[in-house]
């Protein structure tokens, strides 16, 4: 039995931007990397940029190895707002937020030390995040408030939930 050859839907449009839009909220800066002969600088945050109303009160960074996902997770009460330094991940997002123009809308986006940038994720949208290099993710995270060691704003879902329209293929991760 010979299969037939399938098309490729189009993803982008001529001008590169993805024709499935970003959940209703997410914002992409894009940061440049300056290289000269001693290595490389690139500017993560600054305030000046106006690109996010909230300051900037807690920073921690996370890894993900190579075939790794680490989601669902969801936060209610704060915005995680993201920067890779190292690796090419993968966020997959489902909006579940009443109202939003993208209600349960999937969407995804890679952030990689190719495409660096700051990437914010609004409170009530689930989120996971896919290793898709051969080596670690190094990722910042400025969250919009300080992580509460008494009561997390983190919720979870498993990977494999009935309750997102998204299935990763080979999985591995939690």
């Amino acid at each position: 039995m010979t299969s037939q050859p399938s098309k490729d839907p189009p993803l982008v449009t001529a001008k590169g931007e993805p024709l499935v839009p970003l959940p209703a909220g997410i914002n992409f800066r894009p940061a440049i990397t300056h290289l000269d002969a001693r290595g490389s600088v690139c500017e993560m945050l600054d305030p000046r940029w106006q690109w996010h109303p909230d300051p900037l009160v807690f920073v921690y960074m996370f890894t993900l190895r190579p075939g790794m996902v680490k989601g669902w997770g969801l936060h209610k009460k704060h915005e995680d707002r993201y920067f890779v330094l190292a690796g090419e991940m993968e966020i997959v997002f489902f909006d579940t937020r009443p109202g939003s123009p993208t209600v349960n809308q999937v969407s995804n986006f890679v952030l990689s030390e190719y495409n660096r940038g700051l990437l914010n994720i609004p409170a009530g949208i689930w989120h996971a995040n896919r290793n898709l290099g051969e080596k670690d993710v190094i990722c910042v995270n400025f969250p919009t408030q300080p992580y509460q060691h008494d009561d997390p704003d983190k919720y979870r879902l498993p990977l494999d939930t009935d309750q997102i329209p998204y299935k990763f293929e080979n999985l591995s991760g939690w």
